[in-house]
């Protein structure tokens, strides 16, 4: 916090002008395909198995994953592009970071307002691109997305002033702060399961932070990158921000290379594999780009033989496996179930999935639709590999189990029961619709070993969650799991609902947090600042370890260390000691 009586002289923190109350009008145009539903009018199929490999580099098919309409192609940018846009990012940084927090906010509140006017339209945009359904776009593009902008609005200037801290007995006469300097130009690198939400989250951190931002967008999720740069340019002019602060770079590998090279700091979300390449491009970038890494999860949802697995449970497992499609980076995967509910565990899940409604979300009947689309046609073949090993290894499946027989790209939702430790479904992410069920045999304090056990023995640590009768329990269950976030008694994602806590986890799931203070003070640098308390007050060094030697520099340093830090009487000890060493006489006997 500032200090009443030592105002910091920094650009950074300069003082709001009038004039930037409630927030800016947007007002955007859009094209058929990004607000109407219903029947497609597309001219033909896009044939990924046939056209994806051979496709010209310089720009990204786009098609709709529900219906297999193409929607055209999208410029890709690659190295030259890129470098363009972080040269005319660095210039609006320069700009930027002298903004007030006013300034910052009404920005955020113009890109608050775009969302809750055009909540129909920004939906529609992320089911066309990534085939999910339209509740699913609801809560997981725009709920999560208005909850981070309500919390930085109302709590992120707190958390980005200077900070004091003690000063220590040596700088007693001083003050002692620390500084958050914007990094400069943020990259990030995101994928494609929430092509709305992927974008806003990393603009809102960077642009309240003071920095500017270069988005790579995807090649599975092109399509939509056009409209939202439209709004963000919008939205940019609004809020009076300059209009190259925020740049979107729809790219293949080329894009994001020379985005991790060139940036002050990266942003990627993925594979474990791609992250391994970009900590490898940032350490060979000419000034050594530091990272934030999410790689994903294999999250475990421990149930206790004193749950109750009700109509509440069932939804919550359901909704939580399924949300997206599986396609979640914070998602249960991994049911760790005892054995005393098991039967009626998978009895109750397997009821229920068997009644969801499959299809295409923007259809004539899209609004009855439970489960959307896969975004990613390859991903459809390993999910039938990780089903198949699982089945050849003694898994049963409850439901599902194989591509859907309707013409996009589906997968049935899918329930494996009696899932083992041996199987590549255990411990390899699936990022699909299939929910792995784990039995725990016994009950109590035993049983509880067990699944802690189970729930750990995973290279991801990203979160988690355990559910009993007892919230005790529960919660001391979720105390030793290995991961970073855990919710007691309910689904993993609401800690994401709490923009508060940082996000993120360890191991294979990455470093670096998002949202919450840590979110926002990890795309700036950390500067210490001592000062003196009052401006007569000047530094001077005492006689004694002055230059050069006078033999009394060791006592006179052995007394202060004694009068500083020691007990009563070596206090006394290093009081006399001192007083010896200061003698005009230089004796010291």
């Amino acid at each position: 916090m500032n200090s009443p009586f030592f105002p910091v002289n920094s650009s950074f923190f300069t003082v709001s002008p009038p004039g930037y109350g409630g927030c800016g009008s947007v007002q955007l145009e859009t094209q058929p395909l990004e607000s109407q539903r219903g029947k497609s009018e597309a001219t033909r199929k896009f044939d990924f198995q046939k056209e994806w490999a051979t496709w010209p580099k310089k720009s990204i098919p786009c098609w709709d994953p529900a219906t297999l309409d193409f929607l055209g192609e999208v410029p890709a940018c690659g190295e030259a592009e890129v470098t363009a846009m972080v040269q005319k990012a660095r210039l609006a940084q320069a700009e930027w970071q002298k903004s007030s927090f006013a300034q910052r906010r009404f920005l955020l509140r113009t890109l608050q307002n775009f969302v809750l006017n055009n909540m129909e339209t920004i939906c529609t945009v992320a089911c066309r691109d990534s085939g999910k359904t339209v509740i699913d776009a609801m809560v997981g593009e725009l709920t999560v997305t208005l909850e981070k902008l309500r919390w930085t609005i109302a709590s992120g200037e707190e958390y980005l002033l200077p900070e004091y801290r003690t000063s220590g007995l040596m700088n007693l006469h001083k003050t002692s702060r620390l500084e958050w300097v914007p990094v400069g130009v943020v990259g990030a690198i995101v994928p494609w399961n929430y092509p709305f939400h992927n974008v806003f989250n990393p603009i809102i951190a960077a642009v309240f932070s003071g920095n500017a931002i270069v988005i790579k967008v995807s090649e599975f999720s092109a399509w939509s990158s056009q409209f939202l740069l439209r709004a963000l340019r919008q939205c940019l002019s609004a809020a009076g921000a300059p209009l190259e602060l925020v740049q979107l770079a729809p790219g293949y590998a080329e894009a994001g290379k020379a985005l991790v090279e060139q940036s002050d700091k990266v942003i990627f979300v993925g594979s474990v594999n791609v992250g391994r390449k970009v900590m490898e491009a940032a350490s060979k970038a000419p000034t050594i780009t530091p990272v934030i890494l999410e790689l994903g999860g294999k999250d475990p949802f421990v149930v206790c033989e004193d749950a109750t697995v009700d109509e509440a449970m069932t939804q919550l497992v359901v909704r939580g496996a399924f949300q997206n499609m599986g396609q979640n980076c914070a998602g249960p995967e991994r049911f760790i179930v005892y054995d005393k509910v098991y039967d009626t565990f998978c009895e109750k899940i397997s009821s229920l999935v068997q009644r969801l409604s499959q299809g295409a979300p923007l259809g004539a009947d899209g609004a009855s639709v439970d489960c959307g689309a896969s975004v990613h046609s390859p991903s459809l073949e390993n999910y039938q590999r990780l089903v198949e090993d699982a089945k050849s290894k003694g898994a049963r499946v409850l439901c599902g189990g194989q591509k859907a027989k309707l013409e996009g790209q589906f997968f049935e939702p899918t329930v494996l029961a009696d899932v083992t430790e041996e199987m590549l479904i255990a411990q390899e992410e699936t990022f699909g619709p299939i929910l792995s069920i784990f039995r725990v045999k016994g009950t109590g304090e035993q049983a509880d070993q067990e699944a802690v056990r189970l729930a750990n023995a995973c290279c991801f640590a990203l979160s988690s969650c355990a559910h009993s009768g007892d919230e005790t329990r529960a919660a001391k269950l979720c105390q030793q799991f290995q991961a970073g976030m855990a919710s007691v008694n309910d689904v993993e994602g609401t800690t994401y609902l709490s923009q508060s806590l940082p996000f993120g986890g360890y191991k294979d799931s990455g470093f670096g947090r998002f949202a919450g203070p840590e979110g926002l003070r990890g795309l700036c640098h950390e500067r210490s600042i001592v000062q003196n308390r009052a401006s007569f007050l000047k530094p001077s060094i005492p006689p004694a370890i002055a230059y050069p030697a006078n033999g009394k520099g060791e006592l006179f340093c052995k007394g202060l260390n004694l009068l500083l830090y020691g007990s009563l009487s070596q206090r006394l000890q290093g009081l006399i000691a001192l007083i010896k060493a200061s003698m005009p006489d230089g004796k010291n006997a």
